[in-house]
């Protein structure tokens, strides 16, 4: 497991017309070894692109993000090794269409950790076998459902055995009926000890699997606490008004 420590993490945008876009605003999160922290909060208030500076897909202009004690924005880390520590979920399931289940889950091991076939094949079924799809081992991603080419997806990134897995919004493109397998599956990596870092608007699975929850506006953090804490008694208004109009 891992722990990521996000210090004072700040990212700009230059807009078309040359005005700058503050996306992300001094932001500081600590997410512990075996800890699950959900960021929430209103659209466009810098949850994704927060998240994304993680493992370096946004690249921050001031700050330090920390992976087990490495600096990430330090230019002698080797960004590579921690994207192979720290798996990603995002949106769309971005599956290789011309791919089996199977192969798309096993490619990345194969390739960057150099397993051998079988190997990789043992470790990819026992994953289907998690997310209760070892019977479409062999279909196609365009076979499948949402929900079911999401925790493919999930298996993919399991695949790399990371330390830690970041999760942008994974039901948001989901039809209603199709979140709770995936979130059933996240739920299970939280009782099962795993460093989980997400951006969510599923406030059941928050309460439910979240030992922290970070509330964000503006693209600075307005307040953290418990689920207890942030969903019984938030301690500032603009949180008091967003929960108000979601609950």
């Amino acid at each position: 497991m891992a722990k990521i420590e996000i210090k004072n993490v700040s990212k700009d945008y230059e807009m078309n017309d040359g005005t700058i876009l503050h996306a992300v605003k001094n932001a500081s999160i600590t997410v512990d070894d075996g800890e699950v922290v959900v960021i929430i909060g209103p659209s466009g208030s810098g949850k994704s692109t927060l998240l994304r500076t993680v493992n370096a897909l946004e690249k921050a202009q001031s700050g330090s993000i920390l992976i087990d004690g490495k600096d990430i924005m330090d230019k002698n880390t080797d960004i590579r090794k921690i994207r192979e520590e720290v798996g990603m979920v995002f949106q769309t399931f971005n599956l290789f269409p011309h791919l089996s289940v199977l192969d798309n889950i096993i490619l990345a091991p194969m390739k960057v950790k150099k397993l051998k076939r079988k190997e990789a094949e043992e470790i990819g079924m026992k994953l289907l076998k998690r997310v209760g799809l070892e019977d479409k081992a062999k279909e196609k991603p365009g076979k499948l459902s949402g929900g079911q080419a999401q925790r493919v997806a999930i298996a993919r990134a399991l695949a790399m055995q990371p330390k830690a897995m970041l999760f942008d919004e994974p039901t948001s493109a989901l039809d209603p009926e199709m979140i709770k397998e995936v979130l059933d599956v996240m739920l299970e990596l939280a009782k099962d000890g795993m460093t989980m870092l997400l951006v969510t608007h599923e406030m059941g699975f928050a309460k439910a699997a979240a030992d922290k929850i970070v509330f964000m506006s503006d693209g600075e953090i307005i307040e953290t606490g418990s689920p207890e804490e942030m969903f019984s008694s938030p301690k500032t208004e603009r949180a008091k008004d967003f929960l108000d109009h979601i609950l």
